[in-house]
């Protein structure tokens, strides 16, 4: 159902499945109404819409009843398997529940709608579809116009605060300077991206995952869940007996797409991901490091930074020092830069007051508390971001000499260590 067909125009422009003669009424009506055809609206419900469609091609648009579905879900996706690429499907039920709606759209439906079914409702559904259809898929000229900015934000250890940066970052681009916005959570199992936002992260990603070929424009409009009016989030909870099983090809496709789609991304990448599969940061622009000035951050932020200026060093990498406090921490700071041989490029205060009442509003952090300064110095990196493709944009962080942090440790074999082995 994800893909435009080279032989649209050769399909049938509508067809309809439904269980009972009132619903079959309002939508023989309104598609004429609409002058579109209603000579393919049949008795039956999505049972006999699999078994038909098994057989024949699919049409434009689909209209099936779930009502007789005891797992519409599993039952969709059934229907999934025997539809064209390019088919736009709306569904009709008698279940009454938002998580329900929330998953069907999140599973590729276009619209799901409520029976009994009213004309109104069913037009304004069958001119969203045809819009859809209509819309232009791909453009390479308006791809090549659009500056496009992704930024990759990885996290030296679980707990520093990656995902607080990211959702933060991509309500920033999305909410206060109205660009639009994708939000890629590749924590597949354990992501947060949604959560964060109080939203449920639908099977997307997972579906992207398990069928990269779907992956096309369409697919986007229906896999990723709406945060706002410029913020679109793909995340997953996938079981965490499943697992992952895929090359990344996904995932360089979806960045594509997003390319196409939105003039920013930000990708949360667990750093496993980073490991596995490496050529996510491809297309990167920006490369945000979150660390805690802690002895295993630096460890591993030298690992990490000596990773990306071998692998991928056409980005542009930030260090996030994050939760500093006030008292003395673990590791000061001109020692911490001394370990890593560069600047610490922003520094973000402790904020456990904006953090606790993020969690319990539904909000990210830097919406939750927007006065706070660890909310300004995220502005700070946002703006830092955004200017990356600009004329204007100078170099993020620096170099800085001095002892090791690790020798001072007495440790000083496992730097050239760590070098050896990123």
């Amino acid at each position: 159902m994800n893909q435009m067909s080279s032989g649209m125009s050769e399909r049938d422009a509508f067809a309809a499945f439904v269980s009972d003669e009132a619903t079959m009424e309002v939508v023989r009506t309104t598609v004429s109404n609409l002058a579109m055809p209603h000579e393919k609206c049949n008795m039956g419900g999505l049972r006999n819409a699999v078994q038909t469609l098994s057989v024949s091609a699919s049409p434009q648009i689909l209209l099936v009843d779930l009502s007789e579905c005891g797992d519409p879900l599993s039952d969709i996706n059934a229907l999934a398997e025997v539809c064209e690429p390019g088919t736009v499907v709306i569904a009709v039920g008698q279940i009454n529940d938002v998580r329900l709606y929330r998953d069907l759209t999140a599973s590729g439906l276009q619209d799901y709608l409520l029976k009994p079914l009213s004309e109104e409702a069913l037009r304004d559904s069958l001119l969203q579809a045809q819009s859809v259809l209509s819309a232009p898929r791909h453009n390479p000229d308006a791809a090549a116009a659009r500056n496009h900015v992704i930024t990759a934000v990885v996290g030296t250890r679980g707990g520093v605060g990656a995902s607080t940066i990211a959702t933060s970052l991509a309500w920033l681009f999305s909410a206060e300077h109205k660009l639009p916005t994708a939000l890629l959570d590749l924590d597949v199992h354990f992501g947060t991206g949604a959560l964060t936002m109080d939203l449920e992260p639908g099977r997307g990603l997972s579906d992207a995952i398990e069928n990269p070929s779907r992956i096309d424009g369409l697919f986007i409009e229906r896999a990723m869940v709406r945060a706002n009016d410029n913020l679109s989030v793909l995340s997953s909870e996938a079981p965490i007996h499943s697992p992952l099983m895929t090359d990344g090809s996904a995932f360089v496709q979806l960045e594509e797409e997003f390319r196409q789609a939105f003039d920013m991304t930000v990708v949360d990448l667990p750093r496993n991901m980073l490991i596995n599969f490496p050529h996510v940061l491809a297309d990167a622009d920006v490369f945000v490091l979150a660390t805690e000035l802690t002895l295993s951050g630096a460890r591993d932020a030298i690992r990490i930074l000596s990773w990306v200026a071998t692998n991928a060093s056409h980005m542009k990498p930030i260090v996030v020092a994050n939760k500093i406090t006030s008292g003395a921490g673990e590791i000061s700071k001109s020692d911490f830069e001394a370990s890593i041989e560069r600047k610490i490029d922003y520094l973000m205060p402790m904020d456990i007051k904006t953090a606790t009442q993020a969690a319990k509003v539904g909000q990210v952090f830097v919406e939750a508390n927007r006065a706070s300064k660890a909310s300004a110095v995220l502005r700070d990196l946002g703006r830092s971001i955004m200017a990356v493709n600009g004329d204007d944009a100078a170099p993020i962080g620096g170099n800085a000499g001095g002892g090791s942090l690790m020798e001072k440790f007495g440790l000083g074999s496992m730097k050239a260590k760590t070098r050896q082995k990123a």
